[in-house]
């Protein structure tokens, strides 16, 4: 709440960050992957499969591509003869089609007017990156970081019911076990 007056020089010298643009959109981006272990990642077998439909963010999803796949084996039938031969469904595909739905499903998060995706990324050493790509309704630091926290607290939690892990760096509780593995 300060004027201050800046040297004409200095605009060419320094990089500014302008917030007005957020301001006047009415939303604070946040765009943050989730890490996914891609040992973790994996073709959803009937059992999966039926485990997952219980869950009503993704339930219609899961059915749709259930028939589609369905549809296709009857079409193929007389090559269809491995999992690979057609369309699966994957635990990282539902991942994705939960993270939308959830985030569809929250007052404080824009769904239209403003960009809102849930992509996968490129693979790097440290997982498959899911990136979350979407705006806030508000433009306040702390109810922004409120937002974005409770939501990756959720959804790193949620991960593990898609039979998904997190990247995360060995600890030093990591390498323990791995000694009083090598030592039984």
């Amino acid at each position: 709440m300060t004027t201050t007056v800046i040297p004409t020089y200095k605009m060419m010298d320094v990089a500014y960050k302008n917030w007005r643009g957020m301001r006047d959109a009415g939303g604070r981006r946040i765009q943050r992957p989730i890490r996914i272990d891609m040992t973790s990642m994996k073709i959803c077998d009937d059992v999966m499969l039926a485990e997952l439909g219980k869950i009503d963010l993704i339930h219609d999803h899961l059915e749709k591509r259930i028939n589609e796949i369905k549809a296709y084996q009857i079409e193929h039938a007389d090559h269809y003869d491995s999992a690979l031969d057609g369309p699966q469904i994957t635990n990282t595909e539902l991942f994705r089609v939960y993270i939308e739905s959830y985030l569809k499903c929250r007052d404080d998060i824009h769904h239209q007017g403003l960009p809102f995706l849930i992509r996968s990324l490129e693979p790097t050493p440290t997982g498959l990156p899911i990136e979350i790509y979407a705006f806030t309704k508000t433009t306040k630091w702390e109810e922004y970081e409120a937002i974005q926290s409770e939501i990756f607290d959720h959804l790193l939690a949620a991960a593990g019911h898609f039979r998904l892990r997190v990247f995360q760096e060995p600890t030093g509780m990591d390498f323990a076990q791995f000694a009083l593995s090598t030592h039984l």
